[in-house]
């Protein structure tokens, strides 16, 4: 009688567990079935008028594989991707560490001097001109001795559809004066909310005394905002949704899985505060004009090199 019972027991352990297992599958596959559902519906409200993605760009690029956890993301954003001759219009380096959840990013003045590999003394965002993301990694690793891991090109007519899907209500920001000009809209000077066309005049903006700085400066608070934006964007459900609607506009080798796996620690508030930093440092460089290259900022590459590794590895 007792054997029989136990029997009995064991086959309904197995007939329990295969009813979990299978319920797991389904809830997984449901799970995968929403998220490719979402992600659709995102490239729909993209439309068709994402430009055409430079596929030599990932085939050319050779990094090395993130090391301790810490990603390094090559940030460039363009009004002309894919176009030859075209430079960035901002460069910044991301990183996150998977393992303390810290996001930091650095700003590269565009007009940095540098060697870029094969062009002798350049500004850093011709190295993008002369050879796409794999250039410019190669010119920050020579330089810099740091090792990117992937690059994401955003195409700027993309940025206010992402910026209006994470804050329809906009984004806070106080505008320090008037600006107008090559923005393409008018912003007045005082704290206001800015919708996502009003918001990339905001970042772009450099006809001030403080010129690239100035706009450096804006940029880094623009993405601090949209980070935490990011945290009350209605939960982690609606983040496939947004990689949808983002991804026409970015020319990246990151895959879906690693967009979903980062970008769920800042929809659900694990990535801590960014930490930011600048290339190059205050007291590290001057202001010259070369007659071929026009104005440039001609830094002291050591001290530089020595800062931006220290930033990155946290010391």
């Amino acid at each position: 009688m007792n054997a029989r019972s136990d029997k009995h027991r064991k086959k309904k352990k197995i007939r329990w567990g295969r009813i979990i297992f299978s319920l797991v599958l389904l809830i997984a596959a449901a799970g995968g079935i929403y998220v490719y559902a979402q992600i659709n519906k995102g490239l729909a409200e993209a439309k068709v008028d994402a430009p055409v993605k430079n596929t030599e760009f990932q085939k050319n690029f050779h990094s090395e594989k993130p090391k301790d956890g810490k990603i390094n993301i090559l940030l460039l954003g363009s009004d002309s991707r894919g176009e030859k001759n075209a430079r960035s219009d901002s460069l910044l380096i991301a990183q996150y560490d998977e393992r303390s959840h810290v996001p930091k990013l650095v700003s590269i003045m565009r007009d940095s001097y540098v060697r870029v590999p094969g062009h002798g003394k350049q500004k850093i965002n011709a190295a993008v001109a002369f050879g796409g993301p794999e250039l410019l990694r190669q010119t920050i690793k020579e330089n810099f001795d740091i090792d990117v891991n992937y690059y994401a090109i955003i195409d700027f007519q993309g940025f206010p559809k992402i910026v209006d899907k994470m804050a329809p209500d906009g984004i806070e920001v106080n505008v320090p004066h008037t600006m107008s000009k090559n923005i393409g809209v008018t912003l007045h000077k005082g704290e206001q909310k800015l919708n996502g066309k009003e918001l990339l005049g905001y970042v772009r903006y450099r006809h001030d005394s403080q010129s690239d700085f100035g706009r450096v400066e804006r940029q880094q608070e623009v993405l601090t905002k949209l980070k935490d934006q990011a945290a009350s964007f209605n939960g982690i459900m609606k983040m496939p949704e947004l990689i949808g609607l983002a991804l026409p506009y970015i020319d990246t080798n990151i895959d879906q899985n690693m967009m979903i796996t980062v970008g769920k620690d800042f929809v659900t508030g694990q990535a801590g505060a960014i930490e930011k930093f600048r290339i190059p440092e205050d007291g590290t460089f001057e202001n010259k004009r070369y007659e071929t290259k026009g104005d440039v900022l001609e830094i002291d590459i050591d001290k530089n090199r020595e800062a931006l590794k220290a930033f990155l590895e946290g010391n």
